[in-house]
């Protein structure tokens, strides 16, 4: 068994120092990693650029334009309240995006059983015709197209439990029943959509399923919200691959957010994907770093999911479980609502 490991050390030239998206959350990864002993036992592969021609397929040729306009600038400058450019900022994602393809190739190819995607700039806010959200290219949705377009694969999974919904992701395969797209999500929340009605449309109606939940939730229901809706929904689907796009910001700790995942929580959700890879695409699964604010909850979660895909036993958790010992709310209505909208009760 062989895990990818996709990353490239320019991923830290894209940075703005006092933001929450900064290049010491990917350093803080590398680092755990490398302490850990991690790195050395996955096959690391550093990027390679993202082609425009596979971006087109996911963006609009004019926003890609103005991304790589930004090249010129002397300055780092603000695309929105939230995204920021430098000078960099243009290559760096195009390396960030070509990762997760990297990483789904040596998969798809069956040089490796999964992998381990480490990019910023992050990407599931992006949407086809502009920034957004941290977020400049729409790195996992290019990685599933590409499976498709150079492997052949028919259907491709994503499921996104960053704490904000990827409302990028969803609005690129919105119409595509190629793609089943699966988000879990805080809501209320930035960016404010995710709404259990859009389903999808067109051909694609009943392709998209957003599960928003308020905030307080924690391990036990994101455990069964795996079990009941996304295992169900998987089940019907039958992917031929999974690509997971990972925010950390569900953690108790993230400043951002209003979850309570711990880390032990995070790796059961990521054991459940692995299996259920392992159940319906050979094993095939990409896990693509998104959000998570919290160094060391991002970090220890990251090194954690390199021990599922590795097949270790151990899980670290040294930020353990919240202090304030507070009750989850109840999750069976979540899943009662969301089993009844996508026809996923057994």
């Amino acid at each position: 068994m062989t895990t990818i490991y996709a990353t490239h050390p320019r991923y830290a030239e894209h940075d703005m120092p006092g933001h929450p998206e900064h290049a010491g959350r990917l350093q803080a990864v590398w680092k755990r990693l490398d302490e850990t002993g991690l790195s050395a036992r996955m096959r690391r592969v550093e990027a390679s650029p993202a082609s425009l021609e596979l971006l087109r397929t996911v963006h609009t040729p004019a926003y890609l334009e103005l991304l790589a306009s930004t090249a010129a600038y002397q300055r780092l400058v603000r695309l929105d309240a939230d995204t920021y450019v430098t000078p960099a900022s243009y290559e760096i994602a195009l390396l960030s995006a070509g990762g997760v393809v990297d990483a789904v190739d040596a998969v798809a190819r069956g040089d490796a059983t999964n992998g381990l995607a480490a990019v910023r700039p992050p990407g599931h806010h992006a949407m086809p015709d502009r920034a957004m959200g941290f977020c400049l290219l729409g790195n996992i949705a290019a990685a599933a197209r590409h499976a498709q377009q150079a492997h052949g694969l028919k259907r491709v999974l994503i499921v996104d439990y960053d704490v904000h919904h990827g409302n990028g992701t969803e609005a690129m395969f919105y119409r595509d029943p190629s793609v089943l797209f699966i988000s879990i999500h805080q809501s209320p929340l930035y960016p404010g959509t995710g709404a259990w009605t859009d389903i999808g449309a067109g051909e694609g109606k009943g392709f998209n399923i957003n599960v928003p939940i308020s905030p307080g939730f924690g391990d036990d229901s994101y455990s069964a919200l795996m079990e009941q809706v996304v295992w169900r929904a998987a089940r019907r689907f039958q992917p031929q691959l999974i690509l997971v796009s990972v925010g950390h910001d569900a953690h108790w700790t993230d400043p951002l957010a209003s979850m309570r995942l711990t880390l032990t929580g995070y790796a059961h959700i990521a054991r459940a994907l692995h299996q259920m890879a392992g159940e319906y695409c050979d094993g095939k699964i990409v896990f693509v770093m998104e959000g998570g604010y919290d160094l060391d909850a991002l970090s220890y979660g990251m090194a954690n999911i390199a021990r599922v895909l590795l097949g270790d036993d151990e899980i670290i958790d040294p930020l353990g479980a919240p202090p304030d010992g507070r009750a989850e709310p109840n999750i069976a209505p979540v899943i009662e609502l969301a089993q009844r909208i996508h026809n996923l009760s057994e």
